[in-house]
């Protein structure tokens, strides 16, 4: 627990009373976000199983939290969306590259936000594939710590430029094993399923390549937030995602 300076008014999780003060009014887990005055957190248990009634949505949550929370390995909205894809979508013309209706996919958001893993997403209300596939990818742009966290990000970056394949796979391998379980895991379940797109080519047009370009901005972020560093790292992502693509059942 650390101690946080709270903007505007915040109420504490544990007594549900305000926290008066305008520096320092508590203490804010860094694992699972619980926010608590300073004398409430000595009653709370310090091995962080995050409440799931305190964790209302799924969407823009922590990956580790929202896994501990659910008590499963990966989020349930990669699940979800993955066996719908599976299902019914493999052979689907530009598969993550064609948008679906922003509108939907908002709709898909704000299910999954309520319902959790009982949300809908069946073809009879989303009969549009790229709905399911733009909200995977939403979900994916707004985690607050990417997939591909900020802590190994140049360190992916350093590996995606040496020029020898062999040695650039066994530096990427390096990495891989620096993520968190939760991370490393949601990065290997998806990996195994856009190979599985990559099988489908000739219907879905959609190659290692392709899904590189789509989904490197989609899972990895620079740390500063910095023009100049994104537009210098696009390959880079793209090869990344690229080669997880290609190795997957050489790198997980």
């Amino acid at each position: 627990l650390q101690v946080h300076t709270f903007r505007g008014p915040h109420w504490c999780e544990y007594c549900a009373n305000f926290m008066w003060g305008l520096i320092a009014q508590g203490v804010r887990c860094s694992d699972c976000g619980l926010n608590v005055h300073k004398q409430c957190s000595k009653y709370v248990p310090n091995d962080c199983q995050p409440d799931l009634k305190r964790i209302k949505r799924v969407y823009c949550c922590d990956l580790t939290t929202l896994v501990k929370a659910h008590n499963t390995q990966r989020p349930m909205v990669v699940d979800s969306c993955i066996r719908e894809i599976e299902a019914r979508g493999l052979k689907s013309e530009g598969l993550y590259r064609v948008s679906g209706f922003t509108e939907h996919i908002e709709d898909v958001k704000m299910a999954f936000d309520r319902d959790g893993d009982k949300a809908d997403i069946s073809a009879s209300i989303y009969p549009d594939i790229n709905i399911i596939a733009g909200a995977l990818k939403l979900y994916f742009r707004d985690l607050p710590i990417p997939v591909i966290t900020y802590d190994t990000y140049s360190k992916f970056i350093e590996a995606a430029k040496i020029s020898t394949p062999d040695e650039r796979l066994e530096a990427i391998h390096e990495v891989l094993m620096l993520l968190p379980a939760a991370h490393y895991e949601t990065l290997r379940y998806l990996m195994i399923h856009l190979k599985k797109v990559t099988l489908h080519e000739k219907d879905n047009f959609m190659n290692a390549e392709n899904l590189g370009i789509v989904f490197g901005p989609t899972l990895m972020r620079p740390p500063e937030d910095s023009t100049l560093a994104t537009l210098n790292d696009m390959r880079y992502q793209k090869l990344i995602v690229q080669i997880l693509i290609e190795n997957e059942d050489v790198l997980f």
